[in-house]
């Protein structure tokens, strides 16, 4: 299911697409296709639609794969798996993930419960400080949660993990895209002091334990169920779950440069989720944790903001630049403080600009 807000401007569905809903439809359901609407793309390239039908379940949402922007992954690590089984893994152990009206392996689609367009960050941009902070504390008890799954024979998920090859690309996106915001080419030593610092954050993830995580546990990844209201979050966009130092969903969900929540509310919620995580890490050790994988994820989230727009030339997220160069400069300059060997990575960081204008 896609991330998107409750305002649907879209096309109607490309005729081969519609053609894969039309033939999925007819292979899982007894009711027939009365419309079929497409729903906005983000920054991946599968499609959705919301699909209409004359009897049960009344609508529901269409996913249809798609192949792969190659920027999204490192050269030769394998593509995202299919959305199943993880989602009915999720589902197996009590977590709230859309339910499923039937996966086609060979039309590539998955027909999926509808759960609205009302994401976390829709609720949470008109929510006052005790409903953010009740919206928050529900979304990070999903966390320990997930990290509690046991590992599964036939489950991707637990075959894949935050790995060096993906530092070493988030890496790169960085000293391709974000460096030259600054106004001018990175030097050699600019270059190499990037890699040099994201190796040293995949030593210390390599250390750490490793739990099944989302992946990209960020607010417009969970949807306010329609039909239960305020206090129903559901997960969607599954398929990239794999093992990942604890921290590192509580980071795509309190970094999230979708909704810049204050640095109070964000110590309220590690401080009381710590303590529930499986591993229960010391504060020191967790605070360290949060603060590197922030450095990349934020570092790999600038830059694709970055790389849309200019390759792309999808401007619409654009305007989220400046929060993610916020975060990475409160999380830069505070694992300076504890190693001073990233005081290179903090000087690059610290002169990114918040306001960075699409290339020609």
């Amino acid at each position: 299911m896609p991330s998107r807000s409750a305002s649907l401007d879209a096309d109607d569905l490309d005729p081969a697409l519609e053609q894969r809903v039309r033939r999925s439809v007819a292979e899982f359901l007894p009711s027939s296709i009365v419309g079929i609407q497409a729903l906005p793309a983000q920054l991946g390239l599968r499609h959705f639609a919301r699909v209409q039908l004359d009897g049960p379940p009344g609508r529901l949402i269409a996913r249809l794969d798609a192949e792969e922007d190659p920027a999204n992954r490192p050269e030769g690590v394998p593509a995202e798996p299919p959305l199943e089984p993880i989602r009915a893994l999720l589902e197996s152990w009590g977590l709230p993930v859309p339910s499923s009206h039937g996966h086609s392996t060979s039309e590539g689609v998955d027909l999926l419960e509808d759960v609205g367009d009302i994401t976390l960050r829709d609720t949470a941009l008109n929510a006052n400080s005790v409903e953010l902070q009740s919206l928050y504390q529900e979304a990070c008890d999903l966390v320990p949660r997930l990290q509690r799954i046991d590992p599964t024979t036939g489950i991707a998920a637990f075959d894949r993990r935050l790995d060096t090859a993906l530092f070493d690309y988030k890496a790169d996106l960085f000293t391709r895209w974000s460096l030259p915001s600054r106004g001018r080419a990175a030097t050699l030593a600019e270059r190499q002091e990037v890699r040099s610092a994201f190796a040293h954050i995949a030593a210390v993830s390599r250390m750490a334990p490793q739990r099944l995580a989302h992946r990209d546990f960020q607010s417009t990844n969970l949807h306010v169920h329609p039909k239960t209201g305020h206090g129903r979050l559901v997960m969607i966009d599954l398929q990239g779950a794999f093992l990942a130092p604890p921290e590192y969903d509580l980071v795509c969900l309190l970094k999230d440069s979708y909704v810049e929540l204050p640095e109070a509310q964000i110590h309220h919620q590690l401080e009381r989720i710590r303590h529930t995580l499986p591993d229960a890490p010391t504060a020191d050790t967790f605070q360290e944790r949060f603060d590197l994988l922030t450095l990349t994820r934020k570092g790999k989230d600038h830059a694709r903001y970055l790389y849309a727009a200019n390759q792309r030339g999808d401007t619409r997220f654009q305007r989220f630049v400046p929060a993610a160069v916020r975060a990475l400069q409160s999380a830069a300059a505070r694992s300076a403080e504890r190693v001073p060997a990233l005081g290179g990575l903090n000087e690059i960081i610290q002169a990114l600009p918040e306001e960075t204008p699409c290339a020609g």
